[in-house]
């Protein structure tokens, strides 16, 4: 299949900037594979689509504030740094800005909490801004090249107290590039989701933003269950596919991990012949790489078996799904609407008909649906 296959027309003011005040507000479009209806609702209305029995997958993972600011020791020039992922004790790759100022050997001092971000900022960090406003040090120093494709650094960081503590005071949560504005204080609880727990995401599994703790308590009253996974999400994510041929794309990999307790929940639930029902992409490929053949556990018979189950662990996955792909564990999904021409739309194409995908985003677009990370939902089903 070539990219081309995968390509719609957005025009920019659908792209959502700000979350809505009340995250269960946002549209729903519901979309029937059997039937190949389209319905149009609110997503408090997702528990009519939702029966007792059935299960909800949820990604656990906690966005990190991985965006940081600061200035280059002995030049004064202002730095951009990203983490990008956790390498050894507090060796990070990061992505920095503008990578042309930064080589092996060089310190970045990073910014405080008392310190400004200019307002509309673009890379430029005209107007300045103090640095070690909370009076103890956070360095960067560059230790190299980490990934001469993409242009990541190998950053070791030095600092007071614990790291986590200390980024949550000089960080900022790392908005995707197509919000075309800073990061504010609201962002830290708006874009993580209500049931977050581990840290290490650099992106939310954006899906899950439109639950709120009543709407779950509400699921769990009708009977359904809740099982959680946990794939820390990449900047990978937001990585353009480079080829023609889909089939040539090479996936980044991300760690996802799924207990012995929730691999129960969600085993159980297909012996009973309920439904998975993934929410979002994150949870789809956590579970689809998780998945194993019925006979190497120890599990029981189902009527709608589909010869798979969960086996509990960890792991690095660069699973690609895209259409031609058979979902071993996933029978329904919630997600966001995604990028023209990039994997998670083509992921969303082999759950259900390609065509049919992009039918229902023109749609979208004619009823002005709100798209990408703060924007509306999809249910296929």
């Amino acid at each position: 299949m070539r990219i081309e296959d995968f390509d719609y027309e957005l025009p920019e003011e659908l792209i959502a900037q700000v979350p809505l005040e009340q995250r269960d507000t946002c549209r729903l479009m519901v979309l029937d594979r059997s039937r190949k209806t389209v319905e149009h609702r609110h997503f408090y209305d997702i528990l009519d689509y939702v029966n007792p029995g059935d299960c909800l997958v949820l990604n656990d993972s906690r966005v990190i504030p991985a965006r940081m600011y600061g200035i280059k020791e002995g030049t004064g020039a202002h730095i951009e740094l990203l983490l990008i992922k956790r390498i050894e004790g507090d060796k990070w790759e990061c992505m920095v800005r503008p990578g042309k100022r930064l080589h092996e050997g060089d310190t970045v001092l990073l910014a405080g909490r008392t310190d400004t971000v200019p307002s509309g900022y673009e890379g430029d960090m005209s107007g300045g801004y103090l640095v070690n406003g909370m009076e103890r040090e956070f360095r960067a120093h560059i230790l190299g090249i980490h990934d001469k494709d993409n242009g990541t650094r190998l950053v070791e960081f030095e600092y007071e107290g614990i790291f986590m503590e200390r980024l949550e005071e000089i960080g900022s949560m790392p908005l995707p590039p197509y919000i075309s504005r800073p990061a504010e204080d609201s962002d830290k609880e708006m874009y993580q989701t209500v049931y977050s727990r581990i840290d290490g995401s650099v992106a939310a599994p954006t899906a899950g933003l439109h639950f709120t703790e009543e709407l779950l308590a509400k699921a769990a009253e009708k009977g359904v269950k809740i099982a959680y996974v946990t794939l820390h999400v990449g900047i990978g994510t937001f990585r353009p596919v480079k080829v023609d041929v889909i089939e040539e794309h090479k996936m980044h990999f991300e760690e996802c991990s799924i207990d012995e307790q929730n691999a129960e929940i969600i085993n159980r639930t297909i012996e009973e012949g309920g439904r998975i029902i993934s929410v979002g992409t994150t949870s789809t490929r956590t579970l689809e790489s998780m998945a194993v053949p019925a006979e190497e556990t120890d599990a029981a018979p189902a009527a709608h078996d589909k010869g798979f189950r969960i086996e509990a662990g960890s792991k690095s996955t660069g699973i690609f799904i895209y259409p031609g792909y058979s979902f071993r564990i996933v029978d329904a999904l919630i997600t966001n609407f995604h990028l023209p021409k990039s994997t998670l739309l083509m992921l969303v194409s082999a759950l259900y008909d390609r065509e049919e995908i992009l039918k229902a985003y023109r749609k979208a677009v004619e009823e002005r649906y709100r798209f990408f990370s703060y924007g509306d939902a999809m249910l296929i089903k």
